[in-house]
């Protein structure tokens, strides 16, 4: 089975309004211009040939959040959120899982140490991504005074009848509380000992409560922070209309520091540091330590260098950051995101900052990458992009790894790093680089092929030897960095990736319905997976360094429905696919990719009775044209009966509602694509003069045209100014109204360029696939 998960819809966003608090008089408003920015951060992470090793180190038991979960989101193997060792010398990892249980690992053994969903009678974890036991984190001294500290939700009967350390936010759904556990005996591997409630809040929604506890693991004893516990506090899922992450009266949307030994904090359960910086404002609380925050999801500090505390902090719809954390720093949310000007009643767009930013004295982004969703995907929907924020690696083991600090994004699971010394504040964002990964045998995978599974729900930990783990909760497995090594880079020539509009390499699943297919080219063109969904996706290997694979089919060959798995996009518009404007006109064309025949072939004709009737085509991939009902084609790869004979072609149109042109391959279409074979096929069609051409892993096909004279009416210029209806393949129909020419095949990395690619160009692209 390949990478594939149940359907998720997409979640639109929907505001809760209420007014906390005005924001400050101008900080919403723009002096400079009012141009919207559509593309915040146009430079994506670089691919780098950097790679990591990954062996897998544990298997966490399955678990079920309480009560049962409605949103599909949550219903994962586990919901395992961290991973880190106690510091007491015994080696022991522990691990959290949101759904109750605190696991710890020790020697290849995994104990419950605590589970949350069997102490507290109010405990919930069944809505809300954060909800339920969030994090733990043990007291430098844990082995001598047998502390540590955990948060975890309650539900709206807890809200009931438990007072809250500060007001709750209006109609709050959850609380969250902060408690202090004491171990009667340390070495233990299941904990006895006493418990006391430290802190309480409750939020108005499930999202954004509080998502991490820690102390600052660089502190020594006599340090001002040693001993302080660091809380960070979402919004409460109301930042976006309202001004609570600006309101200093209020925990919400703020990192607070607290000391847990102390005694003079509202309740008489903690103590508030003197050195915290709003001490004494009036107005503030002092346990804050830095504000303007919607979802501080992980911060970490650097073990060397000045040992600086990092932040991943989840944007609204565009940028998720990483921010050094100082004490008093105000990161704007919600008058900014990121280094933007935002607006809650146009989220699609950000804009320029003021021309009087500079007066607010807002800290921004050392590090940021947009959510960019595809160009057909709404974008009010989620996109399926969450930064999970990670560690600084100052090991020994892996020197390349050196001095990096590694994050990744939590959802589709992709792993990038900064280099510590370009994240500067106030300077430019730092680059951002991709890593590859590899299993201990050397095959090339993706966080989704480790998981099996399009949403990965990634997060990193830590040991007290500085290495580096990495964990899902779509299959609830832990894996080590065991080692670097270098990888391959792109598996697309610089002279394809020029033109190439669109790239569907079916190794990327779209996290937010992973029954799609990103586009790795251009045009960033969402492609949808009909009828077969994510079990489309299946494992196999057109090359070296692919892992998955489309298979489309005939379903139900007796029957004259709409239920063949084809893949395609679809507008049935006039105006066509705006994010194909690239083959508005274009002079030239290439479809390519990798394919294998894994059926029969041509598929029985499913529109007549007589059972021996065949389709007189197999539909491989195509561009359609401007004026298509789903069938008519720009450019189109394709078997197709020939004077009476299956034959691979090239059929092209150059004037939307004009005649085609042929040009068939010579040689038998079953030796061009043998039963169970990958093979990789090329068609070119240039507009301008009406040559084209097919190839075959690399090398020209000899062919012939099957229409005399000139029907595409050759002048010189490209093809009608329209933009195409979409793309087919596998079929005819991408809209899936009706069904013609399935094909029983697999298909791999298929390219849409809006370029006829010389023979060169092909045979260099059919080359790199296999570079090692």
């Amino acid at each position: 089975m390949g990478v594939r998960r149940r359907w998720v819809p997409a979640i639109i966003a929907t505001a809760i309004a209420a007014t906390l608090m005005a924001p400050p008089a101008g900080a919403g408003s723009t002096t400079s211009t009012d141009a919207p920015i559509t593309d915040p951060v146009p430079e994506q992470p670089e691919q780098s040939r950097l790679g990591l090793v990954l062996q897998e180190h544990a298997q966490l038991p399955a678990s079920q959040p309480t009560p049962p979960a409605t949103d599909q989101r949550l219903m994962r193997h586990n919901r395992i959120n961290y991973v880190g060792e106690a510091p007491d010398g015994s080696g022991r990892m522990y691990v959290p899982d949101l759904n109750g249980p605190l696991h710890l690992l020790s020697g290849g053994q995994q104990h419950v140490y605590l589970n949350f969903e069997e102490r507290f009678e109010h405990f919930y974890s069944g809505r809300g991504m954060g909800s339920g036991f969030g994090f733990v984190t043990f007291h430098p001294e844990f082995a001598e005074n047998g502390k540590f500290y955990t948060v975890h939700t309650e539900d709206e009967e807890a809200i009931a009848t438990e007072e809250p350390t500060y007001p709750n936010q209006p109609d709050p759904f959850v609380q969250s509380v902060v408690t202090e556990w004491t171990a009667a005996d340390p070495s233990a591997n299941e904990f006895a000992g006493t418990s006391r409630e430290i802190f309480r809040f409750g939020f108005s929604t499930q999202i954004h409560a509080i998502q991490q506890i820690d102390f600052n693991p660089t502190a020594e004893p006599g340090d001002p922070d040693y001993g302080l516990l660091y809380l960070a506090v979402g919004d409460g899922g109301i930042g976006l209309d309202t001004d609570v992450p600006q309101d200093m009266s209020t925990p919400a949307g703020k990192i607070l520091r607290i000391d847990p030994e102390g005694n003079d904090g509202p309740n008489g359960q903690y103590g508030i540091p003197a050195s915290n910086p709003f001490v004494g404002k009036p107005g503030a609380l002092g346990e804050i330590y830095a504000l303007g925050m919607r979802d501080p999801h992980r911060f970490s500090w650097d073990p060397g260098g000045e040992h600086a505390m990092y932040l991943g902090h989840i944007g609204q719809h565009a940028i998720e950051a990483v921010y050094e954390v100082r004490a008093g720093d105000n990161f704007g949310w919600s008058q900014r995101e990121g280094r933007f000007e935002f607006r809650p009643e146009n989220q699609c767009w950000l804009y320029p900052l003021p021309e009087d930013d500079e007066q607010y004295g807002y800290a921004y982004p050392v590090a940021a990458y947009d959510h960019d969703p595809p160009a057909n995907w709404p974008c009010n929907s989620d996109s399926g992009h969450a930064i999970s924020g990670g560690q600084v690696y100052r090991g020994t083991d892996l020197p390349q790894l050196r001095g990096k600090y590694v994050f990744g994004d939590l959802v589709d699971g992709r792993v990038l790093y900064t280099e510590v010394s370009e994240m500067k504040r106030g300077a430019e964002r730092a680059p951002l680089h991709e890593v590859q990964l590899f299993d201990t045998d050397g095959k090339r995978m993706r966080m989704t092929d480790f998981v099996g599974d399009g949403r990965v729900d990634l997060r990193f930990g830590t040991d007290s030897e500085r290495n580096l783990y990495l964990l899902a909760k779509a299959n609830g497995k832990i894996w080590k960095v065991v080692g670097t090594r270098t990888g391959s880079g792109s598996e697309v020539t610089e002279g394809v990736a020029r033109d190439l509009v669109s790239y569907y390499d079916f190794e990327h699943p779209f996290a937010a319905d992973d029954s799609r297919e990103v586009d790795s080219g251009s045009s960033r063109t969402l492609l949808t997976q009909v009828n077969g969904g994510e079990d489309m996706r299946v494992v196999d290997s057109a090359f070296p360094d692919s892992n998955n694979a489309l298979q489309v089919q005939q379903v139900a060959p007796a029957a004259n429905g709409n239920d063949d798995w084809k893949a395609g996009v679809w507008e049935g518009d006039a105006n066509g696919v705006e994010s194909l404007s690239a083959f508005n006109g274009t002079k030239g064309a290439t479809v390519m990719g990798w394919f294998k025949m894994t059926g029969e072939n041509p598929s029985p004709n499913s529109t007549t009775p007589d059972t021996d009737d065949r389709f007189n085509a197999v539909g491989l991939a195509g561009i359609l044209s401007g004026d298509s009902n789903g069938h008519d084609v720009r450019a189109l790869l394709e078997l197709i009966q020939v004077n009476g004979e299956l034959r691979l072609v090239a059929l092209g149109r150059r004037l939307d509602g004009g005649a085609s042109q042929t040009f068939a391959a010579q040689q038998d279409w079953r030796e061009v694509l043998p039963p169970g074979e990958w093979v990789h096929v090329a068609a070119t069609f240039d507009y301008t003069t009406g040559e084209m051409a097919l190839y075959r892993n690399g090398r020209p096909l000899p062919g012939f045209y099957t229409v005399p004279g000139d029907p595409w009416q050759v002048d010189g210029s490209g093809t009608s100014g329209t933009n195409p209806r979409g793309v087919k393949i596998g079929g005819s129909f991408p809209q899936n109204n009706v069904e013609r020419n399935p094909c029983n095949c697999r298909m791999d990395s298929l390219m849409f360029l809006n370029e006829a690619a010389s023979a060169d160009t092909i045979a260099q692209q059919y080359l790199r696939f296999f570079r090692h």
